[in-house]
């Protein structure tokens, strides 16, 4: 499975972005795609994902309700829009494939992130 991430850039406070997570390879089969992002100097924070077989979502309870996550089941592709960004949302943003609680490692497979700087 590969995941490519695209979309990023530099906003204004209060601006959008739709990131894109192009999944490919062979057929996914695991539990969600996921998102997390990473500030510099700071740990991994997790987003939020979307069930891969119903499509359900789930957040950070922090991003909700200025996050969704969407995606086109046509094109493989999963969307992260990001709506009244703020500087602290600054961060490189990454997809991944969780293979669910009970693979180990969880997370084994990642997009290489896309960068977002929301300037003040």
């Amino acid at each position: 499975v590969q995941l490519q991430a695209s979309g990023g850039g530099t906003v204004q406070t209060g601006g959008s972005l739709r990131l894109s997570c192009a999944v490919s390879g062979r057929t996914f089969s695991g539990y969600a795609i996921v998102w997390f992002r990473q500030a510099p100097g700071k740990e991994r924070e997790f987003v939020g994902g979307i069930r891969w077989s119903e499509g359900s979502t789930y957040y950070a309870n922090s991003l909700k309700g200025r996050f969704t996550i969407s995606r086109d089941s046509a094109k493989n592709t999963v969307f992260l829009q990001m709506n009244s960004l703020k500087p602290e949302d600054t961060a490189v943003y990454l997809c991944a494939a969780d293979l669910g609680p009970r693979a180990s490692p969880r997370f084994n497979y990642w997009g290489q992130g896309t960068q977002v700087t929301v300037s003040s």
